[in-house]
């Protein structure tokens, strides 16, 4: 999730110790997703959605990061089939064959865990051959993102993995949003770019924990807002997949914080 850049550019590491409590917390976020997933359906409001997630975090003691941050009023993102993110949760009707985006943020023992996740109202089957595709080469393009995320790399190495996946697949990435870092709050530095060049910006270290979360439209990769403030949308009414995961860089290398058991 990333609604608002972050202005402190110091990088900090995590212990042992705060990883293993991030880890926690990517389970809180990976369980809320996994209930999302499996209880919409056509008919339901996106604000139901949100409605499910803030129960889920009061059952187990955590709290949204995007609730009142700069005014947002949503417990999570939604953001349905050209909206690219940070889409409102409100009284739009779900239908079959929606491509839905849940973006989740929770805290839960002082640290964040972030992730995100795309699916169609009625399964992937209810999607046509390309809009199938665009899934599934977001998805793969945030794990050869994820793949580059360790020591020696640099950051925009990151960027450029995932940018060519896309570019290769005759798809465009979002440029007007960024990963981040994360720990006690959603969004800490590093800024994460997901394209490239790659070889720039800071080495990775151990103890880094970042999110990566690409945004990949089937036309232009060009955004506008809408006059909620918040919600992205394709300017062409394509449309638009994401996938997020907070990552642990690791000296055995990457580690997925927010991976669902199934994943």
């Amino acid at each position: 999730m990333h609604l608002k850049p972050t202005a402190d550019n110091t990088i900090v590491l995590k212990s042992a110790r705060e990883i293993a409590i991030m880890r926690e917390a990517g389970k809180v976020v990976a369980e809320t997703i996994r209930a999302l997933e499996e209880q919409a359906e056509a008919g339901m409001s996106t604000r139901d959605l949100d409605q499910i997630a803030a129960r889920k975090f009061q059952d187990v003691g955590a709290e949204s990061t995007a609730l009142g941050y700069f005014g947002y009023p949503g417990h999570i993102c939604v953001s349905v089939n050209d909206e690219v993110v940070h889409g409102i949760p409100g009284p739009r009707k779900l239908k079959r064959g929606d491509l839905v985006k849940v973006d989740v943020a929770a805290r839960y023992h002082g640290y964040v865990g972030d992730s995100t996740h795309c699916f169609a109202i009625g399964g992937l089957e209810t999607l046509s051959d390309r809009a199938r595709q665009l899934v599934q080469v977001t998805q793969e393009a945030l794990f050869h993102g994820i793949w580059q995320a360790r020591p020696g790399n640099r950051l925009s190495d990151i960027g450029a993995a995932i940018e060519a996946h896309v570019s290769a697949n005759g798809m465009n990435v979002v440029r007007d949003f960024v990963g981040h870092g994360v720990g006690r709050n959603m969004h800490e530095a590093p800024q994460v770019q997901h394209h490239g060049p790659g070889g720039r910006g800071p080495v990775l270290r151990p103890g880094m924990v970042i999110a990566i979360e690409p945004q990949v439209n089937l036309g232009s990769a060009e955004v506008r807002m809408l006059e909620d403030g918040w919600t992205a949308v394709t300017v062409d009414g394509s449309l638009s997949a994401h996938f997020e995961h907070t990552v642990a860089i690791t000296a055995d290398g990457p580690e997925i914080l927010t991976l669902r058991d199934e994943d």
